[in-house]
């Protein structure tokens, strides 16, 4: 009875779709109208209203990421708005579909599973979006794709209503419509706007969010000015020899470039090792990661992790560098009780013989690394946690750089340093604060340069300990260019010595902590980048303003 019992219990959790075992984003998107206003000095005004419900039992709707034709305009020119309510959270370093756009943060109006909610989103002065003609050189071209969705995360249809909004000024007959998208009328509703302006209304009430609808239409190029049309292409000036000439050049740089891009893209993806599920928005900043934890969080370099790793063991008192080239390193003996467990698996690591067996010792570190701080992420928002920790990483800084006395800077850049080798630009920050004057050396630094003898002073500069610190007599010290370059150096050599090939190093724990999704399944990363804003536009030039978007 009992395996009876299992066993429909399995059938049903089989049956459940995995969207709702994953609480992954799925909404329907009952309505999108955009209004695209095609303005006097070649720019271009968009007004987005969409009407969102998210199905239950789905995730929050957080982010709402709008595809853009390019990055030829200003955050400042963006505003929005959710069920009436303004919104702050408005950044295109956020965007996270593919090519350009913006992300708009709902906040505290985010959309519950069950709810409904409608997302408006105004963006003015978007340039270079108009191109010319190919049927005659006296019109300018204006084609826009509006943003659209990833298929996994949409379900039901949408009714769409694309309205364009030409020129003030141009006549009824003087400007054309192209050809209309599959499932829209094949020519649209012509009116006018209550600025006189002659308007092209395409709609669609059984449209699919998740497609590409391209719309565009020409009108005469003595509307706009003539700067703000891009100049014809080679093809357009030599006709349709050069034309089918730069097609055939075209394709072939495009085969270059999706196979330089390919590479390029295949090299990232190894070094991104979070797993989706730390991507995916909770609420809230995740407190209390350690440095180490939080450059997992950042995904720093596999190789910077394990330097933080070594000199918070060297600042124990638990680890001595015997030799830097080649890396031997010495362990207390007792160790300090106060390890942490990636640090007792590093020491562990270090203590096999075999460089080989070594490197997979640290690898496994990484993967155990990176479990506990997706576990630790659960239920935090990833976005507001990097944004924290970027910040405490520069106050660190901060304090370093406005201390008062060389001595005092050397306190700080010590007791910070496992936040101040988050920063991305570890090294040379560390060569500017300390180019000039003394630097007192931390009391483990015998411990991390063997050639360094805690006697050596840099000469008359040196100075007795002030309240609190061990040791007495003279500080000892070293010019700060060396002590730079001595740092640097020596994590250079360690990083070399220890992981080798970073690429490769990480892909091995990219495998299993960020494996690369199966063909079958469609995905592409992430519901953000559900839309892409690629635009492939005709070999002869029609050079599309195009948006695509994600969440």
């Amino acid at each position: 009875m009992k395996k009876i019992i299992t066993f429909l219990l399995l059938f049903f959790v089989l049956l459940i779709p995995s969207t709702v075992l994953a609480q992954d984003y799925y909404f329907s998107l009952d309505q999108e109208t955009v209004h695209v206003y095609w303005e006097s000095d070649g720019t271009m005004d968009l007004i987005y209203e969409l009407v969102f419900t998210n199905q239950p039992g789905a995730h929050d709707i957080e982010y709402v990421d709008i595809g853009l034709p390019n990055n030829q305009y200003s955050d400042s020119n963006i505003s929005a708005d959710v069920n009436g309510q303004s919104l702050t959270f408005i950044s295109s370093s956020d965007y996270e579909g593919s090519g350009t756009g913006v992300a708009v943060g709902l906040g505290s109006n985010a959309i519950p599973p069950g709810g409904r909610g409608v997302v408006r989103v105004f963006i003015s002065g978007i340039e270079d979006v108009l191109f010319p003609d190919t049927e005659t050189d006296a019109y300018a071209s204006a084609v826009f794709i509006p943003t659209y969705f990833g298929s996994e995360y949409v379900t039901g249809g949408t009714d769409i209503t694309v309205t364009y909004h030409l020129p003030p000024g141009v006549k009824p007959d003087e400007p054309r419509w192209h050809s209309a998208p599959k499932g829209f009328s094949s020519s649209p509703v012509t009116g006018y706007d209550n600025q006189g302006r002659i308007t092209y209304t395409w709609q669609n009430p059984d449209g699919d969010a998740s497609t590409r609808y391209k719309f565009g239409a020409s009108f005469p190029l003595s509307y706009v000015p003539a700067t703000t049309v891009s100049k014809p292409s080679f093809g357009q000036q030599f006709g349709e020899v050069g034309i089918a000439t730069l097609c055939v050049g075209g394709f072939i740089l495009f085969v270059i470039f999706i196979i330089v891009v390919s590479v390029s893209s295949s090299r990232k993806r190894k070094m991104k090792y979070l797993p989706p599920k730390i991507r995916i928005e909770g609420h809230g900043i995740k407190r209390g990661l350690t440095a180490i934890e939080a450059a997992i969080l950042l995904e720093r370099p596999a190789d910077k992790i394990f330097t933080m790793i070594l000199f918070s063991l060297l600042q124990k008192d638990a680890a001595k560098v015997l030799s830097q080239d080649p890396m031997k390193l010495e362990f207390s003996d007792p160790l300090p009780d106060s390890l942490r467990k990636y640090e007792t698996q590093f020491i562990d690591a270090f203590k096999k013989d075999s460089s080989r067996l070594r490197k997979t010792s640290l690898q496994d570190l990484m993967i155990d690394l990176i479990k506990s701080v997706g576990k630790k992420m659960e239920g935090f928002s990833r976005r507001e946690s990097v944004r924290y920790y970027e910040d405490i990483i520069k106050r660190a800084w901060k304090q370093v750089e406005d201390a008062d006395t060389p001595e005092v800077k050397s306190e700080k850049f010590n007791s910070h340093m496992g936040w101040t080798m988050l920063d991305g630009d570890f090294e040379n920050k560390t060569q500017d604060v300390f180019r000039t004057g003394p630097v007192y050396v931390p009391i483990w630094w015998n411990r991390y340069d063997p050639t360094f003898s805690s006697t050596r002073t840099a000469g008359p500069s040196a100075r007795t300990p002030s309240p609190g610190r061990s040791g007495g007599g003279a500080l000892p010290n070293l010019p700060g260019g060396d002590f730079a370059a001595s740092m640097s150096t020596g994590i250079s050599t360690f990083s070399n010595n220890v992981v080798g090939n970073i690429t490769d190093f990480t892909s091995r724990i990219t495998q299993k902590t960020n494996p690369i999704p199966k063909a079958s399944s469609l995905s592409r990363g992430g519901w953000s980048s559900g839309g892409g804003s690629s635009c492939a536009c005709a070999c002869a030039g029609c050079a599309c303003a195009c948006a695509g978007g994600g969440r």
